[in-house]
């Protein structure tokens, strides 16, 4: 069965285009390690909650977007050794693709999948 890890995240809303370029060059490594797929979406219509919301969960600020991100991996082995190796990539060290937002507010999470039509 495959196996997904999900991410949120608040980027500044200027730094649009250097996520984008940030995001597609991970998604290339990622998919040199094994990901099936990679997704980075960025948010067009996403509501601020009373309770919870993607924006809360990500202490969105007024000058910032919620990007909604996946990967899909064929299984979570696969995935942890994916993982692994993408971590070790010199191409995904903050010197070489640094990340254009607060890391410490990155939610992230891997899924097994229950559904899938």
């Amino acid at each position: 069965m495959s196996y997904v890890d999900g991410f949120v995240a608040a980027v500044p809303t200027q730094n649009k285009e250097q996520y984008r370029k940030h995001a597609a060059e991970a998604g290339m490594v990622f998919k040199e390690h094994g990901a099936v797929s990679f997704v980075e979406c960025w948010g067009d219509d996403v509501p601020e909650g009373k309770v919870t919301s993607f924006p809360m969960a990500v202490k969105c600020q007024a000058d910032e977007t919620v990007v909604f991100s996946w990967i899909t991996w064929p299984s979570r082995e696969i995935r942890d050794a994916g993982m692994k190796k993408v971590m070790e990539d010199a191409r995904m060290s903050p010197e070489n693709n640094p990340m254009p937002f607060d890391g410490k507010r990155l939610i992230y999470a891997g899924f097994v999948p229950i559904v899938e039509i």
